[in-house]
């Protein structure tokens, strides 16, 4: 379980778990035996029928076209279909090389599609666990608005590690509860920071939803990157 810095109303803080809970389906899949299904990677081809690769061999994309159409040079009879088990990401340099030092570049364009420019990509850092904590901004947004004004891609559940830490979010929900609305989290001192889950990811807006049921809590980090706007 990973853990994240967070402060409340009163601008305390603490360090808190932070796990996506990931809900199976009861549905289950088969085959016509009865067996259950399972997921397979296979080898579709190697690097030497790749068609660039091939296209320089045989002189041209005609004169590839022509051998695919008499000898079939683009199967790997003894690679292709093969099972795989673990697989490792590689770059390659135009030589068809491993590339063992790599600069990655963004690439800024037009609404047209065009380049506009280009400079070296910039890693943020994971802001969960800085030296400041993810604020509680005071901002509240009834729930009924906040779905229809935002799209929430992922959501985390925010879990305590000890009694204190109990305490501390079991407030928070109860609060967020009563009111039934969510609060709106953020990195930084007054909390207007994204929230980066991970170095060089992607920014996020933070939502928290508490509810609460006796002695028992549930608070869940709403993450979102994309507000819904009506036509002007």
């Amino acid at each position: 379980m990973r853990t994240i810095n967070l402060s409340n109303d009163r601008k305390r803080d603490a360090e808190v778990g932070f796990e996506s809970k990931q809900l199976k389906s009861r549905l289950s899949y088969v085959l016509k035996d009865g067996t259950p299904k399972k997921s397979v990677r296979i080898l579709k081809g190697t690097l030497s029928v790749n068609e660039e690769v091939l296209a320089e061999k045989f002189g041209g994309l005609t004169h590839l076209g022509e051998a695919i159409i008499n000898e079939d040079p683009e199967v790997d009879i003894e690679m292709a279909g093969k099972f795989i088990n673990t697989t490792k990401k590689l770059y390659i340099n135009r030589g068809n090389q491993i590339a063992y030092s790599v600069n990655l570049i963004e690439v800024v364009k037009n609404p047209d599609g065009t380049e506009k420019s280009r400079r070296d990509l910039s890693k943020t850092e994971s802001n969960l666990l800085g030296e400041i904590p993810l604020q509680w901004t005071g901002k509240k947004i009834p729930k009924e608005t906040a779905v229809r004004k935002f799209v929430f891609s992922r959501k985390y559940q925010i879990k305590h590690v000890n009694g204190l830490t109990y305490d501390f979010l079991y407030e928070m929900a109860k609060n967020l509860s009563e009111s039934n609305s969510m609060m709106l989290v953020g990195g930084g001192k007054k909390g207007t920071d994204p929230i980066i889950l991970t170095g060089g990811g992607t920014p996020y807006r933070g939502f928290l939803e508490g509810r609460v049921k006796d002695d028992k809590y549930i608070l869940i980090l709403h993450l979102t990157n994309l507000e819904l706007r009506g036509l002007e």
